[in-house]
């Protein structure tokens, strides 16, 4: 592993949409394979993964609230949508050789293991791929929420947040063509910029508890293992203050 990724337990955060093509919805399983190898590649170096996946590509409990659902019902569809995608990426990496456990939230014993973090954690020590769903298991939390409560818990060391864009910018960069990167940047500086990295439940824990993370292009085939590689790549966001564009 390079010395300029000195992290050995990650977790893995995943929108829902990296599971469906651009501008679709449900599931493609070719995109799922996809990650499945990425995370392969980063277990092959003797790093511990975990993974939180949301639900955007199934249902945003958020947006159906906007349309006159109850909000925590739309919550809670939402969170069974993160266990579709869940057990899609267990599939996907089983596939490929990898042990997976998908735990769950919320309890369905048919299909994944209630969440336990011992268990959890005796998982990732064997080197197996724990892919954390249904969400908090409480309506009005986001699985970025989920990401920074469950990194805390089993002692990952970073959050590597894979979203649709190489990184954290200014302002939003499909809108605006002068959009500046940021290279590093602070917590503080991302609260005080409101630049919606992750919500704000999400940055303080993980400032609270010093977990950086890193956003980075999931789309861009290999960019995980490039980053496992110490390819300097995204947008490094930590306790550590001051800003650096790109």
């Amino acid at each position: 592993m390079s010395s300029r990724f000195p992290y050995t337990r990650i977790l893995l955060k995943l929108s829902g949409e990296s599971f469906a093509k651009r501008g679709e919805g449900g599931i493609d399983p070719d995109l799922v394979l996809k990650v499945a190898e990425q995370i392969r590649i980063c277990a092959r170096q003797g790093i511990n993964v975990a993974v939180v996946i949301g639900g955007g590509n199934i249902l945003r409990g958020g947006t159906a609230a906007e349309a006159g659902m109850d909000r925590a019902t739309a919550d809670y569809m939402g969170m069974l949508g993160t266990v579709i995608n869940a057990l899609a990426l267990q599939d996907a990496c089983e596939k490929i050789g990898l042990i997976t456990r998908v735990q769950s939230a919320i309890e369905m014993k048919a299909v994944a293991e209630g969440y336990i973090r011992r268990k959890a954690m005796r998982h990732l020590e064997k080197n197996r791929i724990v892919i954390f769903a249904g969400g908090t298991g409480n309506p009005y939390f986001t699985t970025d929420t989920t990401a920074a409560l469950r990194a805390t818990e089993v002692s990952c060391q970073v959050i590597l947040k894979a979203t649709k864009v190489d990184g954290v910018y200014d302002s939003d960069p499909f809108k605006n063509p002068d959009a500046k990167r940021f290279k590093k940047i602070s917590f503080f500086e991302s609260l005080q910029k409101q630049l919606k990295v992750m919500d704000a439940t999400a940055l303080a824990l993980c400032m609270e508890n010093n977990i950086p993370i890193i956003v980075f292009d999931i789309f861009k085939e290999g960019n995980l293992e490039r980053l496992i590689n110490g390819a300097d790549i995204g947008t490094l966001i930590s306790s550590n203050p001051g800003v650096e564009y790109e």
